[in-house]
């Protein structure tokens, strides 16, 4: 399919704000992000860099695709080619159980914090460099965007077959994404359904019918993992789409609840449904998250919730966040009142200052991108 005469939304405008003054906000927030004292992209030699998760110290594959994504986003290919660089310097494993996947986290200088991955990167890097090739063209050696992202497209869904070490990242039965590949649950911010309808038409031919079936399946598993008034979903699922309050080997903290990973369902939600406008059902959460959260956007002050809007005893450590994709949600609905004064809002919030800044402004800067019409297909 030609994406090339697509048009997308610009909300600020629509909301009133003048292009001139979206289009100097957009460049201040790029300058803050990438270059400034309270920047979140760091160089490093003479052609690598690295987005650094600011409250950990380290390089995580969620920040590093995450990076390349705004960098095509935003025409930055320098930037781009020097954090892929990074990552396939040091997050690549060649060898072993992992073999093709990337290690989620790296020290800043390199060293690898942990041997397994998180599919969330792999699809985010997938998706960057089919957008590189597009948009830039496929070059030389790991620069050949199109072939590495076919490379990871293919480990994700075929590890374990014909003798390959490891296992998938997706479930082959119910077209699910997992939460760390070999796991029995998922996470519905990690579901992207306007990605894996791309992987079908650009990823390896013999797995069209499957992304189709996840991009299929993932909408459908939104409207279930979504509760029907708050529009809250946990952070991690079972793939029945019930909360996964099972213990977990790698710690007690729970993950039923709405919290860090699941402020992203949203946004997912939105983007998917401004690139294709597909909607089983999921996109009324966008609604119901608006206005449950409504007070807590007006007073400056947000709480922790279960997914069905009791009070939980805990700090919320992103506030930044829940504005950013809360406001982005206003892709997925009629122009209101209410998706107006999130979007408002959301303009005139600041980006994040501190160590808690990395995860925020990624998402802030996400967001900004997809309400001014500068997240596309490429």
């Amino acid at each position: 399919m030609d994406y090339s005469k697509k048009t997308y939304r610009n909300v600020f405008e629509e909301y009133g704000i003048d292009s001139k003054k979206i289009s100097e906000r957009l460049e201040e927030i790029k300058q803050e992000f990438f270059y400034s004292d309270d920047r979140v992209y760091f160089t490093a030699g003479e052609d690598m860099g690295y987005l650094m998760d600011t409250g950990n110290n380290d390089a995580r594959t969620e920040g590093m695709s995450y990076g390349m994504m705004m960098c095509v986003q935003l025409n930055m290919k320098e930037e781009f080619d020097r954090i892929w660089k990074w990552a396939k310097t040091y997050m690549y494993m060649s060898e072993g159980e992992n073999e093709g996947y990337f290690a989620w986290s790296c020290s800043i200088d390199g060293r690898k914090n942990a041997y397994g991955p998180a599919p969330d990167g792999e699809e985010y890097f997938a998706m960057a460099l089919l957008f590189a090739s597009h948009r830039w063209g496929d070059g030389e050696g790991i620069f050949n965007y199109s072939k590495e992202a076919n490379d990871i497209l293919t480990a994700v869904l075929h590890k374990g077959e014909n003798g390959r070490p490891g296992e998938a990242m997706w479930n082959h039965e119910n077209h699910q994404i997992l939460f760390v590949p070999g796991a029995d649950f998922t996470d519905a911010s990690y579901h992207l359904p306007h990605f894996y309808t791309l992987f079908s038409e650009w990823g390896p031919k013999e797995d069209k019918n499957f992304w189709c079936q996840a991009a299929q399946s993932s909408r459908e598993y939104l409207v279930k993992a979504c509760h029907p008034v708050t529009g809250f979903s946990p952070e991690y699922g079972e793939f029945d789409a019930s909360p996964m309050s099972r213990p977990l080997r790698w710690g007690k903290w729970r993950h039923d609840w709405f919290y860090s990973d699941a402020y992203r369902t949203v946004a997912n939600i939105a983007l998917d449904y401004e690139w294709f406008k597909k909607d089983e059902g999921q996109i009324e959460a966008a609604a119901n998250i608006q206005k449950f959260l409504l007070d807590d956007m007006r007073a400056g002050t947000y709480h922790t919730y279960e997914i069905d809007g009791r009070v939980a005893d805990t700090n919320v450590l992103h506030p930044v966040a829940i504005t950013s994709t809360c406001a982005e949600g206003a892709l997925a609905l009629e122009n209101n009142e209410l998706s107006k004064e999130w979007v408002l809002t959301f303009f005139n919030t600041p980006l994040r200052k501190g160590d808690r800044r990395y995860y925020d402004n990624c998402l802030y800067l996400f967001a900004f991108l997809a309400l001014s019409g500068n997240y596309r297909i490429y």
